[in-house]
């Protein structure tokens, strides 16, 4: 093992780090003075592969994390420097008037008619289980069925990429090194509730599944879908779908209500007037692109009109013209709010709305 002793690592190893021990952890002891700079220069801003790898190992300890789960997969973890590549050259949204692109080429490449079409044969396929899932969660099966559709094109593409290695290394890069680490330990704890390591791949930036869930994702709200006591969102379709249902909920949905309806605006409509002032902790480039909320009946007021079907007169909603005054609209309810928790990008959100209304024929 290049960069430190396999003596080293093994004294290291068996500090628990003031944590509490995991029942198959060493017995608690002070890490000797070499140890303990090497765990200092793991916190500076430049040390080595190897000497990451202590600190991740450090940190899993910390959370309690099983110290036979620890041997088995950090001290052999290799860089991959692919993923780091894309982290590096991952593209920014870039804004021209307020505009990001334009959302009718997007439409067209993630609202397809193979999507559309077989979006509707799973429904059929799964209605009974579908159902059961609604009940459960309140979930408009036809947004689950959407987001599965755009995140995995229903299961047929779910990665390759080894998480535990991919997350090592973006959080080694270090551009968001406090996310990346959460999320490697959160990947070991899934092994320790009997995850197989080979299980767990997934996208190079961590996500993995059917719903393409981050490891402290799956930890969390990783659902039974089928009623076999264990949730599998890995081969299991239907676990996948309730555990979308569950990510939903968890983010706010509210059942019974459509995630925002097209619109057409007037000429007069004072943009000004309904300008949101809130700033979003969370994606504010993305919220901001949002009206005030005002209820249908104001918007109504304003001269906004449907296309197609409406929103009760008390449902409160907010504005978005995603390619600029007088084009494409919508007014969005709270649970488009909800999709965005998932993925906070407005033409995403759009487009698994549109999706899902396509699947449902609305």
């Amino acid at each position: 093992m290049s960069g430190f002793s396999s003596w080293l690592w093994v004294t290291v190893s068996a500090a628990s780090v003031g944590s509490a021990a995991a029942p198959d952890a060493a017995p608690t002891v002070q890490p000797p003075p070499a140890a303990t700079a090497l765990l200092a220069a793991a916190q500076s801003s430049a040390y080595s592969w190897d000497t990451y790898k202590v600190r991740l190992a450090a940190l899993a300890r910390l959370q309690g994390v099983r110290e036979s789960t620890i041997q088995a997969n950090v001290p052999t973890l290799s860089m991959n420097s692919r993923v780091i590549d894309l982290e590096r050259t991952e593209p920014v949204a870039h804004t021209f008037g307020g505009v990001v692109g334009a959302l009718s080429p997007y439409l067209r490449v993630h609202v397809t008619p193979s999507l559309v079409s077989r979006g509707q044969a799973n429904c059929r396929e799964h209605y009974d289980a579908l159902s059961r899932i609604y009940v459960r969660y309140g979930v408009d099966p036809s947004v689950l069925m959407s987001i599965w559709g755009m995140e995995t094109s229903y299961g047929t593409v779910t990665g390759s990429t080894d998480l535990l290695q991919a997350l090592a290394s973006l959080g080694y890069y270090g551009r968001r090194r406090e996310m990346f680490e959460n999320e490697f330990v959160s990947a070991l704890k899934l092994i320790d509730q009997g995850v197989p390591r080979w299980r767990l791949k997934g996208s190079w930036a961590g996500a993995t599944g059917y719903p393409q869930f981050m490891p402290s994702v799956a930890l969390r709200l990783r659902a039974d879908g089928d009623g076999d006591g264990y949730a599998d969102i890995w081969t299991n379709e239907l676990d996948g779908l309730a555990s979308i249902a569950a990510y939903l909920r968890d983010a706010g949905w509210k059942p019974n209500v459509v995630w925002g309806i097209p619109v057409r605006t007037p000429a007069t409509l004072n943009r000004y007037a309904v300008v949101s002032r809130i700033t979003s902790p969370r994606c504010p480039q993305v919220y901001r692109r949002m009206s005030r909320w005002l209820s249908m009946r104001e918007w109504r007021a304003l001269g906004v009109t449907p296309v197609g079907r409406s929103l009760p007169d008390n449902e409160m909603a907010s504005l978005i013209e995603p390619d600029g005054p007088n084009a494409t609209a919508y007014l969005l309810t709270t649970n488009y709010r909800s999709i965005l928790d998932y993925n906070c990008s407005n033409f995403y959100a759009i487009s698994v709305g549109v999706l899902a209304d396509a699947i449902a024929r609305r």
